[in-house]
């Protein structure tokens, strides 16, 4: 007997809309990466596209638990010699909090070709309102 793999779905992304607000930031990340790459469906196949988007709002309403504000420290480099940048959790937060849940999010999904394409499936906003009300978004709660 052979084993079950179910064909890649066709057509249309289908939007689910979540409201950050009380959520831990890892727990709200972790549960997205799931839906994004389709683990929560039960016809979950790896290979297949799921075709799922995500959409998040109130994204300033995220919390870190613990001493992450302070502690926990976001690091590029501009390619220059000497280019390291550093800025911290608390100074994301402030300025630009979708940058935080996009970054962590970003780096639970699959490091393979499936993930910038993923990628451009979340989209993360801060307050209630968003520009997506024309792909009528599910709303999506996740246990606690």
């Amino acid at each position: 007997m052979g084993t079950y793999l179910a064909k890649a779905r066709r057509g249309k992304v289908r939007w689910h809309l979540v409201d950050a607000d009380g959520w831990a930031l890892g727990r709200l990340a972790a549960r997205a990466a799931l839906v994004l790459t389709g683990k929560n469906s039960p016809d979950y196949t790896p290979h297949a596209d799921h075709r799922s988007g995500l959409i998040i709002i109130n994204a300033e309403k995220v919390r870190l638990t613990g001493k992450k504000l302070d502690d926990k420290i976001y690091r590029h480099t501009t390619g220059y010699p000497g280019g390291l940048k550093e800025i911290s959790a608390r100074h994301v937060m402030e300025t630009h909090p979708e940058r935080l849940l996009r970054e962590a999010i970003y780096g639970m999904l699959p490091k393979n070709t499936w993930r910038d394409r993923l990628d451009r499936r979340l989209k993360v906003y801060v307050g209630p309102q968003h520009p997506h009300a024309a792909q009528a978004p599910e709303p999506l709660t996740f246990a606690r």
